[in-house]
């Protein structure tokens, strides 16, 4: 059995009708806490809200997202979802890479291939 030692988390559900992105955020930390290297993609065209900058609500979900990239998580955001909705790649928090869809999908097959845990909400 291999050892884990990366973690690819997805988020494709909406920011502020579910807890699935603070769960995202809460597992992308822990994991990285473990010394394990942590990529969060957010797809689809209401996971890709979370990495939208200057979001208004209750939940801090910007400042979650720094420290994140602060501990060194990494977040990609899928194109194809974003050119869906119409958001542009200066409306993102500073430190989401914006990747074409296919980026995503290999990530999906070097995860599985590896046995590295792949986690989706």
């Amino acid at each position: 059995m291999r050892k884990v030692t990366k973690v690819l988390l997805l988020l494709k559900d909406m920011i502020y009708e579910s807890t699935s992105p603070l769960e995202i955020l809460r597992f992308a930390k822990y994991y990285r806490s473990k010394g394990l290297d942590v990529i969060v993609v957010l797809w689809g065209p209401m996971g890709i809200i979370l990495g939208k900058k200057n979001k208004v609500g209750r939940m801090r979900y910007d400042d979650e997202i720094t420290e994140c990239l602060t501990m060194g998580i990494h977040f990609k955001c899928c194109d194809l979802a974003a050119n869906l909705i119409g958001l542009d790649e200066s409306e993102l928090i500073k430190g989401i890479d914006l990747v074409e869809s296919y980026v995503v999908a290999d990530l999906l097959i070097k995860y599985q291939e590896e046995g590295q845990l792949i986690f989706s909400l």
